[in-house]
């Protein structure tokens, strides 16, 4: 199995030299060379045997083919439940089970076991550069914590995430420094891409990348899709669909990747809060990145995402693109209003993300929409306090290892979003 980018500048390359890179010599993102069809025999009872199954066509000839089972076991290790909802044919797939309450969990521990067996013992120690909108730097800290070998640099955009998630950026000191940047999310972005891209930087500081840019985040997360999917099927005879909602396109990317291996899943909505750079998109105007706003669900404030590339890429022209899916903007209003009637209306209490895939399933439903529809639940909502408890009247209570990390001391770096503040940053750790 080969690896191109999705500009089509760089020469193919193998698996472990695309994990290890991040991003494409040309700064384009790696896709598989051609992308394996699966027959819909579900391989196991347990996750981690679907991720193990879905992975193995990508992982022939890597040095980590015969290491897959025991990374799977260990990144997979929680489960990714699909709950039935109040309403005929609703269900939630929740990601929000592993040690920092969101669907970045699976991913990021994959990595992490990946780099850590790719690194020659040798070597000088790998900086893995992440830039944040909330929840993807909690969730690679988690994972490279006290990892030997590694160091871990967190940007995130100031004042733009919850408290919650802030603390949960900067309690893990050792090896984990985080910065919060004068800035947005797609400024933080833009530096990490500028970073890796960076040739002269990295020889003196090698770097990794943990972000949806990475490959080594695009292909674990396809094994939750695929084993809500195969279970649903082998259950109901029929494909389930799904709603997920988005930002930099990494989550939505992976439900496609496991579509096009020919699991049972049918159509594929994505939902945003009013960054509508999608929706305007699949509207029909061109593609155009915009101004980021910030949101409630501030996860997906992202005016300019890195995986559209991986999109297009995947598609003959915008056509057929624009036929494969659909993109809803929701704004703050109507996730406040989602969030208030969700208890009565669907059986649970959602993040502001999960709010607005179930405002897309709803409107789906007042269409006459009938088909079996997942919203991907992308974080638990303690994580959000602050938005949820008031406006369902009484307190969230935080999952065991969210509240240990809440009780543990934060700190975070001031840092303008300017590149050699950064190049500073990683000279100096």
């Amino acid at each position: 199995m080969h690896f191109n980018s999705t500009r089509g500048h760089a020469p193919a390359t193998d698996l472990d030299t695309a994990l290890v890179a991040g991003l494409a010599p040309d700064r384009g993102l790696y896709v598989p060379e051609s992308i394996p069809t699966l027959t819909l025999d579900r391989p196991g009872a347990q996750l981690a045997d679907t991720a193990t199954w879905v992975l193995a066509p990508y992982f022939t000839g890597s040095r980590l083919q015969t290491e897959l089972p025991a990374m799977c076991a260990t990144a997979f290790y929680f489960d990714a439940p699909l709950r039935r909802l109040e309403g005929e044919g609703d269900h939630l797939l929740e990601l929000f089970h592993g040690p920092t309450a969101a669907f970045k969990d699976y991913a990021a521990r994959f990595l992490a076991e990946a780099l850590s067996r790719l690194r020659p013992v040798e070597a000088p120690p790998t900086t893995i550069l992440v830039a944040t909108s909330g929840d993807t730097g909690a969730a690679v800290a988690a994972a490279f914590h006290r990892r030997p070998g590694f160091k871990v640099v967190i940007l995130y955009p100031d004042g733009r995430v919850s408290p919650r998630q802030a603390h949960g950026l900067g309690c893990w000191g050792d090896n984990v420094r985080a910065y919060r940047v004068d800035g947005s999310f797609d400024d933080c972005q833009r530096l990490v891409k500028q970073a890796l891209s960076d040739t002269v930087l990295r020889e003196q500081v090698p770097l990794g990348s943990a972000n949806s840019i990475s490959l080594g985040r695009l292909l674990p997360q396809a094994a939750y899709y695929a084993h809500a999917a195969l279970g649903f099927h082998a259950r109901t005879g029929d494909h389930l669909n799904f709603i997920v909602p988005t930002g930099n396109l990494g989550n939505a990317c992976a439900a496609v990747l496991a579509r096009r291996m020919g699991l049972p899943i049918g159509e594929i909505r994505l939902a945003t809060n009013a960054n509508d750079t999608l929706p305007r998109y699949f509207a029909g105007a061109d593609y155009a990145a915009q101004p980021t706003r910030a949101t409630l669900a501030n996860a997906m404030d992202v005016g300019a995402p890195s995986n559209f590339e991986r999109l297009r890429h995947w598609h003959d022209n915008d056509e057929a693109l624009r036929a494969a899916t659909a993109a809803t903007a929701i704004d703050d209003a109507t996730i406040r209003d989602v969030i208030r009637a969700a208890p009565a209306r669907h059986g649970v209490v959602p993040c502001p993300h999960t709010a607005t895939g179930l405002k897309v399933l709803e409107g789906l439903r007042a269409r006459g929409d009938r088909r079996p529809w997942a919203v991907v639940a992308t974080a638990h909502p303690a994580k959000f306090d602050s938005i949820v408890e008031p406006l369902v009247g009484h307190a969230v209570p935080a999952p065991p290892a969210l509240a240990a990390s809440l009780a543990r001391p934060a700190h975070a770096d001031a840092m303008p979003a300017t590149y050699e503040t950064l190049v500073e940053v990683l000279e100096g750790t």
